[in-house]
């Protein structure tokens, strides 16, 4: 009798923990669904909010409103953690989702550039803040939430599942772009019709908070604010005590960074790379990426169940290490398979800029004025940038004018310090030159009969498959690693520190580093060394956390 009387008790646990892994993943993908929505338009967004600069300088002003995102979930991390050890888990989830709905849907309402001017890009950024910072309290929040409701034994299982909602929310956000892509057309769509899936957004908000208005309490938290247990500064001993400080900064550098590179390289560079540097058609990409999410996604799951067997250290730090070693290739191969004209053409007519290296500037202006046409080096560079063409620089004679070579053709740039350089002059030259790479085989857009969509495919589920090695068992390593009383703020700082800047800062870095050196893979060179230093650093001083006890 005492048996059958324990058997409904343990569904009812069975279910409940069920239900708070459905909850709190479903209403976790709504917040990434929102927070991606303007990574996949950011060529739209740079045409609609910064089109009163050039079009390289537009393209990493929007991966920079991009990232402002990133930048200030650290400190929503700060404002958010310290209330979630406070007054508990679930009220600062329903806080955060609030904020994160209110923020996107306003982004669907902004008038543009061309209505309001510069007020358009700062009220857009203005609201990316503001997602940011929802997002910095959001994830530590899940992802405490559900390890506590979890056996010891299942943690990286249960964990793993809010691993997959911020891939998931990115595929959600992918549906709905393509969806609405494929409804109006690609016109309509670049008009006004990116507006949709933002104002969208306002029907999962109410889902999604009627979810979370379904669950109770962390029983961790629970317990320990029925045994007047909980921190009263939480912030203080976090990171104002150095046991705790030191503890944040082995796993930020040992895990954290590593897992956040290879995230966003896997998910967003792709992406970004497809489209800016081999010039893949929106759509395409974006249904290229979203194939290789679904297949890639279940591994999320698959990579938390085995950290629970063999630990979570092992499995983040191959994932680094595979990644450093293998991103040129999987880069390089991608660009063969993608757009194999221009792989072509980079190996055959290769292209040169002969010029005074005191006369090439760094080809980014962050005031937006630059129209680098002040030297002859900084004309055929900017050129070269906007078409998203790679260079090497060379080394050229001081004072005399840069040269654009192009396998055997020598195009020598108007020369503003001899006289020789006006508007005409510069129209002229860039079509000279864009001639020129058109024959050597350097195309204006990849064919879409030419890509090689299964291995384009295949080429996107390895990167993807690299970022669920990292990502797997991260939430699961960080609630296990921090004591339960300071767990929400402690964790919740690395990871929006690694994510939100190591991470999300990738893209625009990254698309900076190519446009300053001419070389379409040297952006690379950034998540390489971080994952390396992830690899070394963690390997030296990160624990191993699968059997430690949550409740302590």
């Amino acid at each position: 009798m005492a048996e059958e009387a324990e058997l409904p008790q343990h569904h009812r646990a069975t279910r409940n923990e069920k239900m708070v892994i459905a909850a709190s993943s479903l209403g976790t993908v709504f917040e990434w669904y929102d927070f991606y929505l303007y990574g996949l338009l950011a060529t739209t967004i740079t045409a609609q909010f910064f089109a009163g600069v050039n079009e390289t300088t537009g393209f990493i002003f929007a991966l920079g409103a991009f990232a402002a995102g990133f930048a200030v979930r650290p400190f929503g991390a700060l404002v958010f953690g310290r209330i979630g050890d406070l007054v508990g888990r679930k009220n600062t989830f329903l806080v955060t989702m609030g904020i994160m709905g209110f923020s996107t849907f306003a982004v669907g309402l902004l008038p543009n550039y061309a209505a309001i001017g510069v007020a358009a890009p700062a009220l857009l950024v203005g609201l990316r803040v503001l997602q940011g910072l929802a997002l910095g309290g959001q994830y530590g929040g899940a992802a405490t939430f559900v390890a506590e409701h979890a056996p010891n034994n299942k943690r990286g299982l249960y964990t793993s599942w809010i691993q997959t909602t911020a891939t998931l929310g990115l595929f959600a956000s992918l549906l709905v772009v393509i969806g609405t892509r494929s409804a109006m057309g690609e016109e309509a769509f670049a008009s006004w019709g990116w507006r949709v899936p933002f104002l969208a957004s306002a029907i999962l908000l109410v889902i999604s908070l009627w979810i979370r208005l379904q669950l109770n309490e962390s029983p961790v938290y629970q317990k320990m604010k029925e045994t007047g247990a909980t921190s009263k500064a939480p912030l203080t001993e976090a990171f104002l005590r150095w046991g705790n400080l030191r503890m944040v900064l082995i796993v930020l550098f040992g895990a954290v960074v590593g897992q956040a590179v290879v995230w966003y390289t896997g998910q967003f560079y792709a992406l970004f790379f497809l489209e800016k540097t081999l010039k893949v058609d929106g759509a395409t990409t974006n249904i290229l990426i979203a194939i290789a999410l679904a297949l890639g996604t279940p591994f999320f799951v698959f990579f938390g169940w085995l950290s629970d067997k063999i630990g979570r250290k092992p499995i983040i730090l191959t994932g680094c290490a595979l990644a450093a070693l293998s991103y040129f290739t999987l880069f390089g191969m991608l660009t063969e398979a993608a757009n194999p004209r221009l792989a072509h053409a980079l190996r055959n007519a290769p292209v040169q800029v002969f010029a005074d290296r005191a006369e090439c500037s760094f080809q980014f202006d962050p005031v937006g004025k630059n129209k680098f046409d002040a030297t002859s080096c900084d004309i055929a560079k900017a050129f070269l940038a906007k078409q998203g063409v790679g260079y090497k620089s060379v080394d050229a004679a001081t004072g005399g004018a840069a040269t654009i070579h192009i396998g055997d053709v020598l195009l020598p740039a108007p020369n503003p310090r001899q006289g020789t350089s006006n508007a005409k002059a510069i129209a002229d030259y860039q079509t000279a030159v864009k001639e020129a790479l058109l024959a050597a085989g350097y195309p204006a857009k990849a064919d879409p009969a030419e890509i090689n969509k299964p291995m384009v495919i295949g080429i996107l589920f390895v990167l993807v498959l690299l970022v669920t090695m990292v990502y797997g068992p991260i939430a699961a390593l960080l609630v296990e690693y921090f004591p339960s009383r300071i767990r929400y703020t402690s964790m919740s700082l690395p990871y929006h520190l690694g994510n939100g800047w190591f991470g999300g800062f990738l893209p625009a870095t990254a698309f900076a580093m190519v446009a300053a050196t001419g070389d379409i893979y040297y952006g690379l060179w950034y998540p390489v060394v971080a994952a390396a230093v992830t690899f070394v650093i963690g390997l030296l001083l990160l624990p191993e956390t699968r059997k430690r006890r949550i409740e302590d």
